[in-house]
Formats: C-alpha cells, structure tokens, sequence
C-alpha cells in the first residue's frame, strides 16, 4: 500500500485565495457605496422638489390606497385570468403558425402564405388598435351567433396579437436546430412528423423557453389594455376610483400589484439564461 498524504493548498495558493477574498470584499462595498449615494441622492432630490407634498398626497396617499386595494385586487384577478386562458391558446396558436412557417409540403403552400400574413399583420399593428378594431368593429357587424361580450372581445384581440409574436419565437427556436437532427431522426425510420414532434420541438422548446417566458410577463401586463373596452380590471378599477376622488393613488396600487407578480418572474426568467448559459460552458457548447 502507498502511503497518501491529503492535499493542501500551498503558501501560493492561499496568498491568492485571500487576496480573492479581499477584492471581492472591496468590490463589495464599493457596490454599497456607490447604490447608497446614488438613490440617496435621488431619494433627497424627490422629497425637497417644491412639489413633493402635493405629489404624496395626491400619489402616495396610504389611507385611501387602503380602502381601494381590495377593489383593485378583484380587478387583478380579471388580468390573471385573462393571462391564463389567453396563454394557452396563445400557445396552441403560435405552435400552428410556427408549425406551418417551417413547413416544407407542396400542399401546404397557400397555408404557409396565410400565416406569414397573419404574423406581419398582427405584429406590425398596435396592440390598442386590435382591441379596439375587435372591440368594436365585432359587435358592429350585428351577425348571429357572435359574442359581444367585452371580456371575451378583448381576449380574443390579445390572443391575436401575441400569437403572432409567439410564432416567431417558436420558430426561431425551431430553425436553430441543426438539420443534422432531422437527418439521424429520418435514418432512424421516423417520418417527417415524427422526426418534428420528437426530436426537433422538444430541443426548440427548451431553446425558447426565456423569450417566452418574457411574453408572458408582457402578457399578463397588456392585458391592462382591455379596460379600454370598459372591461373592469386593475387598470380600470384604478382608474374609476381615480376618477372619483381625482387622487392618483389607486393607480399606484395597481402598478405595485402588477409589480410583485412581474419581478418574481422576470429574475426568474434572468436565472434560467444564467443556468442555460452556464451549462452551456460547462458543456463547451457556448
């Protein structure tokens, strides 16, 4: 048996490791530093600006953001709702499109024009104006069997509009799957559908997943966009109560609800492409 002896940094390593430390430490605190002068100064220009009492009053006010909070938060319950039944079929949408895009069958030609059509029409129009094409121009045509419900109106203009952008991103994910791929899958025996459904999306899917996720945080607030069809969300029950009283406050509320379910998932979002990249260099693949 050979005698082994635990390993041990040596002198040099350690002087390295401390002098890690130490920077790491100074950088630190000049992080600090630099963040408390920074929104110190901000914090002092705001609370001595000549306006700064009227503008807590009329903004800031606690009391009165009390009262309306319950109000406020039944609204944010339509944009949660909203958001859901919206993303799926957004989903379901944007896969079709995506789907058809990358297609290369002769028969689906005329298809594939259809859908790049769509795509270029709802992404180069203005959300605001889909809703209100939708809105109103639906229940104008007075055709049987329509709905003129504004909350299904508006979802319907939102769902539109961001499949058209979801589409894109699926397909980009979609394209950057190296043909390689679809070629071992084919020599595998798997036809064309399935070569996409089995190998191609599920490696797109995992490609996009960050840009979607961006989309549905975009989502959840456009959705505030409907209320301009009288639908009562947060956004709208804001401003009713704004407009009775002409203080501002419930409109902070409402941006401070739609805040605390956004930046969970966008430092989410930053986590997984930090994750993704990471396993990327581990992997050598970045």
């Amino acid at each position: 048996m050979s005698n082994s002896t635990p390993w041990s940094p040596s002198p040099r390593e350690r002087e390295r490791e401390l002098f890690r430390r130490a920077l790491h430490k100074r950088q630190r605190l000049i992080a600090l530093i630099s963040t408390v002068l920074v929104l110190g100064t901000l914090a002092i220009v705001l609370v001595t600006s000549p306006g700064w009492e009227s503008v807590k009053t009329t903004f800031f006010d606690i009391d009165y953001g009390r009262e309306v909070f319950p109000t406020v938060v039944r609204g944010l319950v339509v944009n949660l709702q909203l958001t859901l039944i919206g993303g799926i079929a957004i989903g379901i949408i944007a896969l079709a499109l995506a789907l058809l895009r990358t297609t290369k069958s002769p028969a689906l030609t005329p298809f594939r024009f259809i859908a790049t059509a769509y795509i270029d029409i709802f992404r180069g129009a203005p959300l605001i104006l889909i809703i209100l094409l939708v809105g109103f121009g639906v229940p104008a045509l007075r055709i049987q069997g329509l709905t003129s419900n504004v909350i299904v109106l508006g979802t319907i203009a939102v769902v539109l509009t961001y499949s058209a952008y979801v589409a894109e991103v699926i397909r980009s994910g979609i394209l950057s799957v190296h043909q390689s791929q679809r070629a071992a899958a084919r020599s595998l025996g798997l036809t064309s559908r399935q070569a996409m459904r089995y190998v191609i999306l599920p490696q797109a899917i995992r490609r996009v997943i960050p840009p979607l996720l961006n989309d549905f945080v975009s989502l959840l607030k456009d959705t505030g966009l409907v209320s301009i069809l009288g639908v009562t969300d947060a956004v709208r029950a804001a401003q009713i109560n704004a407009s009775r009283t002409f203080n501002y406050t419930p409109y902070v509320v409402a941006a401070i609800l739609f805040l605390l379910i956004t930046i969970p998932l966008t430092r989410y979002i930053d986590r997984h492409i930090r994750l993704r990249s990471e396993k990327q260099n581990s992997d050598g693949l970045a």
